[in-house]
């Protein structure tokens, strides 16, 4: 998360294989609540979203990207472990180059002194509400 009063903006990568998602799962301590979303991160200053988009796959599970296709911009206010956010996603439907990221159940990836997970997850979890996809207006992209 950017720092308080900054809005961040973001590149997140949507992978689905059929009716399953490439998904990175978070914690909220202050909700004590799991929830998942698109794996992507920061777009640095003089960078485009598709760079960033790029880098961050390779930085954080070290994933080439194709048939890479802008979706659309998201705005996602919220709050995270107490703390007020405030995001601009530019999101884009993708698919991975390495055909074995379709046969991993799950990734453990470091971001930066975090360990993370990113797995695959059948979509009607989400969309039944077992379980917690943010933000919600991903769901405009399924």
């Amino acid at each position: 998360m950017g720092k308080s009063g900054e809005i961040r903006v973001l590149a997140l990568g949507l992978i689905r294989d059929g009716e399953r998602l490439f998904i990175s799962q978070g914690y909220d301590k202050f909700t004590q609540q799991t929830f998942y979303r698109a794996l992507g991160g920061g777009v640095d200053f003089g960078e485009t979203s598709l760079e960033a988009l790029k880098r961050e796959f390779q930085e954080e599970i070290q994933a080439e990207l194709t048939n890479i296709r802008y979706l659309g911009c998201l705005e996602n206010i919220f709050l995270y472990n107490g703390q007020p956010g405030h995001e601009i996603i530019q999101l884009y439907g993708c698919d991975f180059v390495d055909p074995n990221f379709y046969q991993l159940e799950n990734i453990v990836f470091a971001e930066g002194e975090r360990q993370k997970t990113a797995l695959w997850v059948d979509i009607s979890r989400f969309k039944s509400g077992e379980l917690k996809l943010v933000p919600e207006q991903i769901f405009e992209f399924l």
